[in-house]
């Protein structure tokens, strides 16, 4: 029992003694200054990115703003990733775990699960050849695996989508099989007027015609006077004439949109409305009277 007293005693003399509280202060303070270190060395890091970005316009380093805001993203991301790493490492060490020993086992067990992360290496390998090759970057609307929105960040292991509707999609870049990029070259804007058969072809498309020279002023992402390319198609009570347009990238569908809306004001206001379905009936007198017209001509 005095055996039990006396450990006792001397563990309340170790723990209200001077030398553990200075220990865990002299830890503390060197886990504090570690993070605070590795945080400010991610802000400066990420402020220096954005200068070297913001002068490419008058230093060497020349490439399109796309690009530029892809790498931008990826380089603090990378960057994060090593500094904190580099952190967790460092605050092990001072909490006395034998490093060594730890990066060993990590090696072993990276080895025999390496089987199951096949997923993982293929999405950073996609993801690698996703930036190197530029099949699309941060800002650009695409369709990608059955999603269709803007680019929002392109990581090594997934790249997230923001649709149209709101929706943030994050996608594996090894499922990044196929890619529509609407925003690498200009769009085409094609729309398909209506034209009653009452109305004649030529003054439908001088009106027409009149509307579009006035569309690039109004609407700064339509690239030169819309083309009328004719008749289209011949429908049960009206004709087709279509109109295309050269719009900026990832605008031709608002391209599209006000081109009908300036359209059918102008068309309706000139007297041509756009057409409805119509139905045509004849009465038994009127049905008799047509057959024997038609007899008599021989027909």
């Amino acid at each position: 029992m005095e055996k039990i007293n006396e450990q006792l005693m001397d563990l309340w003399i170790y723990i209200t003694g001077p030398d553990l509280w200075t220990t865990l202060l002299y830890v503390l303070f060197r886990i504090v200054a570690i993070v605070l270190l590795a945080v400010a060395i991610v802000k400066v890091t990420r402020s220096l990115v954005d200068n070297v970005f913001k002068n490419r316009k008058t230093g060497p380093l020349r490439i399109s703003p796309r690009r530029e805001n892809t790498l931008k993203k990826l380089i603090k991301n990378v960057v994060a990733y090593i500094v904190y790493f580099m952190a967790i490492v460092m605050i092990l060490g001072v909490l006395n775990f034998e490093i060594g020993p730890l990066l060993a086992g990590a090696g072993v067990v990276g080895l025999a699960i390496g089987f199951g992360a096949q997923n993982l290496v293929r999405d950073i390998i996609s993801g690698f050849f996703i930036i190197f090759e530029d099949q699309f970057s941060v800002g650009d609307y695409v369709a990608v695996s059955g999603i269709e929105g803007t680019v929002e960040e392109i990581g090594l292991r997934t790249t997230k989508v923001l649709s149209w509707t709101g929706e943030m999609h994050i996608l594996p870049n090894g499922n990044v099989t196929q890619v529509t990029n609407y925003s690498l070259h200009n769009g085409l804007a094609v729309v398909d007027i209506n034209i009653p058969y009452e109305s004649n072809v030529d003054d439908a498309e001088k009106i027409i015609n009149q509307v579009a020279a006035t569309l690039p002023e109004k609407y700064e992402y339509i690239v030169g006077v819309p083309e009328t390319i004719g008749v289209q198609n011949l429908e049960a009570s009206y004709f087709v004439l279509r109109v295309i347009a050269d719009t900026l990238p990832g605008f031709q569908w608002a391209g599209e949109r006000n081109i009908r809306k300036e359209m059918q004001d102008k068309l309706y206001k000139s007297g041509i409305e756009i057409p409805a379905p119509r139905l045509m009936m004849y009465s038994t007198e009127e049905k008799q009277k047509f057959i024997r017209e038609n007899r008599e001509r021989g027909l």
